[in-house]
C-alpha cells in the first residue's frame, strides 16, 4: 500500500510518532489510509456544511475497513466575490486546488482519496487532482440548496442580482428586494439553479466518478448523508479493485459529459472546465466538439436561470439517471463507460423519468439542439460560448452597434444609468484569464440588463466569463482575449456587430484591410496586477480556449 511509506518499517518509527501524537493506534496502521479532501469553510453556503459530508463519508471509510484522514481544501464563494476585485481570485482557485491537493497526498501517503467538493471552481480543481494523481477515488459534493419561495414563485441567486436590475429601472422598491433577501438563500448548499456548482457536480456523476445522486440530492436532506457513508465504503471497494480516475475518466466518459452538459443547458462554465480535466487526463476537448455533440443532443431541460425549476426538482423527477434513460433512447449515451461502480448503464438502466415537465422526453424536448453554442468569427476566431437555452428567441440573431468597455465595473455602471439602449451589444474586454487577470464573470450586468427587462433585446460579449446564473445573449470566452491581441481589443463604439448563434457566428462587421489597419496601432492596456499570486497566474495561464490551463513545464 501506498501508506507504507510513512508507517511501516524500523525507518518509519519518527513517522510512526508523529501519527501516535495525533491519536492513531497501532491497529490503524494497518489498515488502508484513507484521504478525504474537504472543503469545507464558514464563507461558502455550499460547504458551510461539508463537516457533515465529511463525516459521514469517513464513517463509510471506517465501516469498510479504512482509516479515514480529513484535510483542508481552500474555496472561493463566486456570489459574495461577484462585482468587485474578488472575482478575479475564483477561476485562479481551480489550479491552487490542484496543486495542493497533489502536495497534500503525495506528501502523506494515501492509498485512495475521497473528494468533497460543491461550489464552481473546487469540483474541477478536485478532478483536475484526482486525474492527475491517478490514484483510487471517488467523489462526493454538499449537494444542492434548495430554492427559496416569495409569493408563491421559486427563487434563486439570480432573482437577487436580477432584482438589483429592477430597482435600477425603477419596477422594484428597496423594500421588496430586501423581502427577497430574506427569502431567495434559504439554507446550505450549492447556489439552486443549474449553476457552475450543480452543473460540474452533474458532469461528476457523468463523468462516472460519483455515485448517482450525487449532483441533484438537496443538501440538507438526509439522503444525501447516506450516500457519503455509501461513497466511504466504495471507496474501499475502489481501493480492492484498484479502480483508477483515468480508466474511469475516459474519452468515453467525456463524451457522456459533453451529452449531459447539452441535455440539461449546463453553465458556460463548463466549456472551461472539461477541457481542462480532460488537459490533466490527456484527452483534447476543443469547442469544435461542443458544437458536435450539441446538433445531436437535444435539450431536454430548462432549469434556473433558463427556466423556473431548480435542482431539486430535477431530482425528484428522476435527476442524472432519468435524464440518461431519455438519451439512452437516441444511443446518444455510452451506457458502456466504466463509472466507481460498474458502468454508466447501471446507474440509468432502471431509472424512471417521474416529472416530463422538468425532463422533457426525448421526443418532446425544449430544442433538437444542446443547451451550449460555441461561435466563431472574425470577432473571435478561437472561439466563444453562449448558453444557448438562456437565450430569448428573438436574440438568436441580433445585429446592433457596439458599446465598449474595458472591464466590468464602467459597463456595470451604463446599465445601472440606464445608457444602455435596446439593440446594443455591450463588449466588456480586458477581462480574460490573462487580461482580467482570472477571467472575472459578468453576473452583475447580465442580471441587471434582466431585471430591466433588456435581456432580449441587449447582447453582451466578453473575453471574461458568464456566471451559470446569467441568461440573455451573454456571450463569453471570445478568443482570443483583448490582452493577447484579440479582435475584441480593436473594437470601437458603433462597430456593428453580428451574432448568430443558430449557425455559430460571431463577427464585427469591418474588412480585413480595416482590423489590420487598427491592429498596426493597438496597445494593450498596462496590467492592472504586478504583484502576487495573480501576477504569476497571468504568465502563466493560457488561453480561455483551451480551458484556461497553465502553459506546459
Amino acid at each position: 500500500m501506498r501508506s507504507d511509506s510513512v508507517n511501516k518499517g524500523i525507518a518509519r518509527a519518527p513517522h510512526r510518532s508523529l501519527f501516535k501524537a495525533m491519536g492513531f493506534i497501532d491497529e490503524e496502521f494497518q489498515r488502508p489510509l484513507i484521504g478525504i479532501a474537504v472543503a469545507k469553510s464558514e464563507i461558502v453556503p455550499g460547504h458551510i456544511h461539508l463537516d457533515t459530508v465529511a463525516k459521514a463519508a469517513a464513517d463509510g471509510v471506517r465501516l469498510a475497513g479504512g482509516i479515514p484522514v480529513q484535510f483542508p481544501v481552500i474555496g472561493v464563494c463566486d456570489g459574495i466575490a461577484m462585482g468587485h476585485e474578488g472575482m478575479r481570485y475564483s477561476l485562479v482557485t481551480r489550479e491552487l486546488i490542484a496543486d495542493s491537493v497533489e502536495c497534500m497526498v503525495k506528501a502523506h501517503g494515501f492509498d485512495a482519496m475521497v473528494y468533497i467538493p460543491n461550489c464552481d471552481k473546487v469540483v474541477p480543481g478536485m478532478l483536475m487532482a484526482a486525474a492527475r494523481l491517478n490514484i483510487p477515488g471517488i467523489f462526493v459534493s454538499g449537494g444542492p440548496m434548495l430554492a427559496g419561495r416569495r409569493k408563491g414563485k421559486p427563487l434563486t441567486l439570480t432573482s437577487m442580482f436580477e432584482a438589483v436590475g429592477a430597482v435600477g429601472a425603477g419596477t422594484m422598491d428597496e423594500a421588496e428586494l430586501y423581502a427577497l433577501e430574506e427569502a431567495a438563500c434559504p439554507g446550505c448548499g450549492s447556489c439552486s439553479g443549474m449553476f457552475t456548482a450543480n452543473s460540474m457536480n452533474c458532469v461528476t456523476e457523468a463523468l462516472g466518478m460519483a455515485l448517482p445522486g450525487n449532483g441533484t440530492i438537496p443538501a440538507v436532506m438526509a439522503e444525501r448523508l447516506r450516500l457519503a457513508k455509501k461513497t466511504g465504503m466504495l471507496v474501499m471497494d475502489i481501493l480492492k479493485k484498484n479502480i483508477l480516475p483515468l480508466s474511469v475518466m475516459t474519452e468515453k466518459g467525456f463524451m457522456n459529459a459533453l451529452a449531459l452538459d447539452m441535455a440539461l443547458g449546463c453553465s458556460t462554465n463548463t466549456a472551461l472546465h472539461l477541457p481542462a480535466v480532460a488537459h490533466e487526463a490527456g484527452i483534447k476537448l476543443d469547442l469544435d466538439l461542443l458544437n458536435t455533440v450539441s446538433e445531436v443532443t437535444p435539450n431536454l431541460c430548462k432549469l434556473s436561470p433558463a427556466g423556473f425549476h431548480a435542482v431539486e426538482d430535477l431530482h425528484a423527477a428522476g435527476g442524472i439517471p432519468a435524464v440518461f434513460k431519455e438519451l439512452s433512447k437516441r444511443n446518444l449515451v455510452d451506457g458502456s463507460a466504466a463509472t466507481v461502480y460498474g458502468t454508466l448503464e447501471d446507474a440509468y438502466r432502471d431509472a424512471v423519468n417521474l416529472d416530463t415537465e422538468v425532463i422533457r422526453p426525448i421526443e418532446n424536448p425544449y430544442s433538437e439542439t444542446g443547451g451550449l453554442a460555441a461561435l466563431k468569427g472574425n470577432l473571435a476566431p478561437d472561439g466563444s460560448v453562449v448558453k444557448r437555452s438562456a437565450v430569448a428567441p428573438a436574440m438568436l440573431k441580433h445585429e446592433g452597434p457596439a458599446r465598449v468597455f474595458d472591464c466590468e465595473d464602467d459597463a456595470f455602471d451604463a446599465v445601472m444609468k440606464r445608457t444602455i439602449k435596446a439593440g446594443d451589444v455591450i463588449v466588456i474586454r480586458y477581462e480574460g484569464p490573462r487580461g482580467g487577470p482570472g477571467m472575472r464573470e459578468m453576473l452583475g450586468p447580465s442580471s441587471a440588463l434582466a431585471g430591466m427587462g433588456l435581456d432580449d433585446k441587449v447582447a453582451l460579449i466578453t473575453d471574461g466569463r458568464f456566471s451559470g446564473a446569467s441568461r440573455g445573449a451573454s456571450i463569453g470566452h471570445v478568443s482570443p482575449e483583448a490582452a493577447d491581441g484579440g479582435t475584441i481589443g480593436l473594437l470601437k463604439d458603433g462597430d456593428i456587430i453580428s451574432i448568430d448563434i443558430d449557425n455559430h457566428s460571431i463577427s464585427v462587421k469591418l474588412s480585413d484591410s480595416e482590423l489590420e489597419r487598427r491592429k498596426a496601432e493597438w496597445k494593450p492596456l498596462p496590467p492592472r496586477v504586478t504583484t502576487g499570486y495573480l501576477a504569476r497566474y497571468a504568465q502563466q495561464v493560457t488561453s480561455a480556449a483551451s480551458g484556461a490551463v497553465f502553459k506546459e513545464v
